[in-house]
Parts: structure tokens; C-alpha cells; sequence
């Protein structure tokens, strides 16, 4: 016959309240008992109780342990403080990121469709078209600007004469200011690498202000405003008859 003894294992609480599990107890059978000697028995308890005397217990340990577990649950609790604020910021440079991705494919689509007919107004038939280096990642390489002059094949703005260069990149700033107006603006000499057939398409009328030093279209033009610097002094006078120069 087997000694019943309770199967569940005992709970101890420690010192710094921490529950810890202890080792379940061993059963003998009647027939086990029997056979062991009461004397062996008693000298192994003599023999643990003398060794557990002689055990000198560091109780300092007890208050450097406690401290190290207070030490450590502050410092879990700043850690899943700071783990919380870095998914909350990742996140939201994550949504800063899509918006600014949906704004950007936004206006690139209306100005490279709007650049396309002020190409072709400008030209008289050429094309023009904006291009993402990298479709996944548009930040990332930038845009290729190409265009088609009239007659010709496609290349790159890069490789363009100075009069194609000049149409090409005011097609594409109406196209901007179509996008997104603005007020004002002011350039500089834009006529410069332009022939005479290009400009009177470009400017058909003479009555708004134009900055220009191209001699052969000074006539044109009703007043001009001069403008010249002598070492650290600038000077201004108002002619008849000219153009204006800066």
C-alpha cells in the first residue's frame, strides 16, 4: 500500500516577496519503509542540520538584491516608455511620408500634362515629358526632363541648343504657375538665346516690362529704365524710346 501524500507542490514566499515553487516530496511505499534504517536516517539529519549551522548567510545580499530589482523594473518600465514613443513617431513618419508621396504624384501628373501643351503651344508641335528616375522611390534619383522639338527626336534637356533650352524651361515654369500661381515673377534676359520669330511668339505685345539687352528690339518699346553701378554708387535714369536694360 502507497502513502498518500498531496500531489500539488508547495508555494514558499520569499523574503522579497517573490513566490517561488519547492520540490515536491518523494513517497515511499509501506515495504520502502520498512527497509530504511532509523539510525542512517537520523545521521543524514544530523549530519544536514550540522552543515546548515555552520553556513554563514550574507543578509547584505538580500538588500543589494532588492535594490537590483527595483533598479530593473525602472528600468523596464523607461524602456517600454521609450519603445512606445518610437512606434508612435515611426508611425507618424510613416504617414508623413505617404501624404507627402500622395502630394507629390499629385502635382507631378498635373504639371507634366500641363507641360506637355505649353511645350506644344510654344513649339508649334514639339512634346515635352517629365520622368521619374525611380518610380518606387521618386526622392530618391530626381526627374529626367525631356523634350521633342519640332522635326527633331527626343533628347535631354541637357543637350539642347540655348534658344531650346530657354523655350523648354519656361513651358515648364507656366506649367508650374499653373500647378501653384504666383504673383510675380522676374527673369533675367530670357530673350537672349531666343531669335526674333520666337520672341514675337513668345511676347506678342510690348506692354508689360521686359529686361533685355538685345539692341535690335531697344525700338520697340516706349521708355526705358537704365541702370548702371560705379564702384559702390548705382545710378537710375528714365530714357525715351528704349528698352528696358538692367
Amino acid at each position: 500500500m502507497r502513502q498518500v501524500v498531496p500531489s500539488h507542490p508547495l508555494t514558499l514566499h520569499s523574503d522579497l516577496g517573490e513566490e517561488e515553487q519547492a520540490a515536491e516530496l518523494p513517497t515511499y511505499t509501506k515495504d520502502e519503509l520498512e527497509d530504511m534504517s532509523k539510525d542512517e536516517l537520523k545521521a543524514e539529519i544530523a549530519a544536514l542540520e550540522q552543515k546548515t549551522q555552520n553556513v554563514q548567510v550574507e543578509l547584505g545580499v538580500l538588500t543589494e538584491y532588492r535594490r537590483r530589482v527595483e533598479e530593473h523594473a525602472a528600468r523596464s518600465a523607461d524602456l517600454a516608455e521609450a519603445v512606445s514613443a518610437r512606434d508612435s513617431a515611426k508611425k507618424r513618419c510613416d504617414e508623413l511620408r505617404r501624404l507627402r508621396l500622395e502630394g507629390f504624384m499629385e502635382g507631378f501628373s498635373i504639371i507634366s500634362l500641363r507641360l506637355k501643351e505649353m511645350y506644344q503651344m510654344i513649339t508649334m508641335g514639339g512634346n515635352a515629358e517629365l520622368e521619374l528616375v525611380d518610380s518606387l522611390d521618386p526622392f530618391s534619383e530626381g526627374i529626367l526632363f525631356s523634350v521633342m522639338p519640332p522635326k527633331k527626336s527626343w533628347k535631354n534637356i541637357s543637350n539642347l541648343s540655348g534658344g531650346e533650352k530657354t523655350l523648354s524651361s519656361l513651358a515648364l515654369v507656366f506649367a508650374l504657375h499653373h500647378y501653384k500661381p504666383t504673383p510675380l515673377y522676374v527673369m533675367d534676359e530670357i530673350d537672349a538665346a531666343l531669335d526674333f520669330r520666337n520672341v514675337r511668339r513668345l511676347f506678342p505685345t510690348d506692354n508689360w516690362p521686359r529686361m533685355t539687352d538685345a539692341n535690335q528690339r531697344f525700338n520697340r518699346y516706349r521708355s526705358l529704365l537704365h541702370t548702371s553701378r560705379r564702384g559702390r554708387r548705382t545710378r537710375n535714369s528714365l530714357l525715351s524710346r528704349y528698352a528696358i536694360i538692367w
